[in-house]
């Protein structure tokens, strides 16, 4: 993929455009066709969303999807499915996680597999109080993945990346004080040993990606072969009656200069044939969960769709030529 053109960084400041003036952008320039929903079975019934790409271990493809039943809130789990004809279906003898919105990738030789861990804070002010950190396995297969870190509390979209300078890549996503709703961070580590709660911490924010009272994070890393690093992940705003709406972006990084290409939208939840919500204000929620490309200049994305279902849309790439 040497043939990408990734030069086009923003290296000035600028005011970054609201998620309607992306979305207006995206409309009024890019034609998709239709996404497809994917079929899932053998989870009684529960749904299955904010999924991951396909992913290969040995001479097996599975895909992580996130297991829920359509009224809980923090009673997730993260399974790994395999296909079956036309249908994914849960994978014998691989583990499952207590956990939300699981990742994979692969880093110095090792499978890192990872999601949001869920937990109570109960006070006098809110007895069913939670909170949330992202967790990390790692292990040779997926039957061997342990525990070996995790992230800071209220912090979710940790992602990492191989660097062309031997280093692991790190995006963050704080939240709260300046960082209002989430931002994301960056900052390079040199092993996984490294990856602890006062490095993620001390991530340097990337300036300029989300206008006021709107937010954003990674969920997926594409090293590319300039040394910049593909992004795919999420932008997202709450409307005045309280509606959330998130959709699939992408922009690239240049970890030299600590400057990104500006975010732009590559798919929407109208982009997938109408379904089920988890609630009628995630209605237009698409999560973006992993991206395949491909030589000819496309890509499959792969998503979770209104916290319900999961999906898959064939798009143009969308770190070539910016």
């Amino acid at each position: 993929m040497d043939k990408f053109n990734t030069n086009n960084i923003e290296k000035e400041s600028y005011f970054p455009n609201s998620c309607v003036e992306l979305l207006k952008n995206f409309e009024n320039k890019t034609s998709l066709s239709p996404g497809e929903k994917l079929n899932f079975s053998g989870v009684n019934g529960l749904d299955v969303y904010n999924i991951s790409a396909p992913f290969q271990v040995g001479n097996k493809t599975f895909i992580s999807g996130r297991v829920e039943e359509r009224g809980d809130l923090a009673k997730s789990q993260v399974k790994f499915f395999e296909k079956n004809n036309d249908v994914w279906i849960p994978s014998k003898d691989t583990p499952t996680f207590p956990l939300e919105d699981g990742f994979i990738t692969k880093i110095e030789g090792e499978l890192i597999a990872g999601g949001v861990e869920v937990y109570p804070v109960y006070t006098k002010i809110d007895p069913k109080g939670i909170g949330y950190r992202t967790v990390f396995y790692r292990g040779q297969d997926l039957n061997s993945l342990k525990k070996f870190t995790t992230g800071p509390n209220k912090m979710k979209d940790i992602r990492l990346v191989s660097l062309q300078n031997n280093n692991i890549g790190v995006f963050t996503r704080p939240q709260e004080g300046i960082n209002n709703e989430g931002k994301i961070g960056y900052l390079e580590i040199k092993s996984l040993e490294d990856l602890n709660v006062e490095n993620i911490l001390g991530a340097k924010i990337i300036e300029n990606q989300f206008a006021p009272g709107e937010w954003g994070g990674a969920n997926e890393l594409h090293p590319l072969a300039d040394g910049k690093i593909g992004v795919l992940g999420h932008i997202a705003y709450k409307d005045f009656k309280g509606d959330k709406h998130y959709y699939a972006m992408s922009f690239i990084y240049d970890t030299k200069t600590n400057t990104s290409s500006p975010v732009e939208i590559i798919a929407t939840r109208k982009n997938f044939p109408e379904g089920a919500a988890k609630k009628p204000e995630l209605s237009d929620i698409i999560f973006s969960g992993g991206l395949v490309r491909y030589e000819d200049g496309t890509a499959t994305l792969y998503a979770g769709l209104s916290d319900a279902e999961a999906g898959r849309i064939e798009i143009p790439d969308p770190f070539i030529n910016k």
